[in-house]
């Protein structure tokens, strides 16, 4: 049986998944009523049928699997909405993206594999330093590109992130 990351074997899901299946089945009024043994208090009157699911199906997985780590806790606490925490936390992850000196950055072009190795203070491309991997892009294409996103340290942004 495979272990966990502290020598214990993974929690297994399906009285977890069984357990789901019998909320999915419930009505509203059932739902309120088992809110309220999870709970121990009433449920909000406001909360249509999906979203009383959606809580307690994640109640049931956070209690058995563990819930969310302290900084995504954070990120949705201090967040107007879950789309703008969606939008924070893609924001903070493509800036977080760091590499160390020494590191070996690869791009085929052209059929050619570009190798750029990360310096202290700038990459080194062909023998020379550049300050920036955007200014190696545009001597390895003869375009201007985003360095980051051209060596692969940065996703490409969907049509509908572009649009905004």
């Amino acid at each position: 049986m495979p272990r966990g990351k502290i020598g214990r074997a993974p929690p297994d899901r399906k009285p977890i998944d069984v357990e789901i299946a019998r909320l999915r089945d419930l009505d509203v009024g059932a739902l309120r009523a088992r809110w309220h043994t999870v709970f121990g208090r009433r449920s909000p009157p406001h909360l249509p049928r999906h979203l009383l699911f959606r809580i307690m199906a994640y109640r049931l997985q956070a209690d058995r699997l563990g819930d969310l780590d302290a900084e995504s806790q954070r990120l949705l606490d201090r967040s107007e909405s879950p789309e703008k925490a969606g939008q924070r936390a893609a924001t903070l992850a493509r800036h977080n993206v760091s590499v160390r000196p020494g590191t070996v950055l690869g791009r085929e072009w052209n059929g050619q594999m570009q190798r750029v190795t990360v310096l202290e203070n700038g990459f080194a491309w062909k023998g020379k330093t550049y300050p920036s991997l955007s200014k190696i892009a545009l001597a390895i294409t003869s375009t201007r590109w985003n360095g980051p996103r051209f060596f692969g340290l940065r996703d490409k942004p969907s049509k509908k992130e572009a649009s905004r």
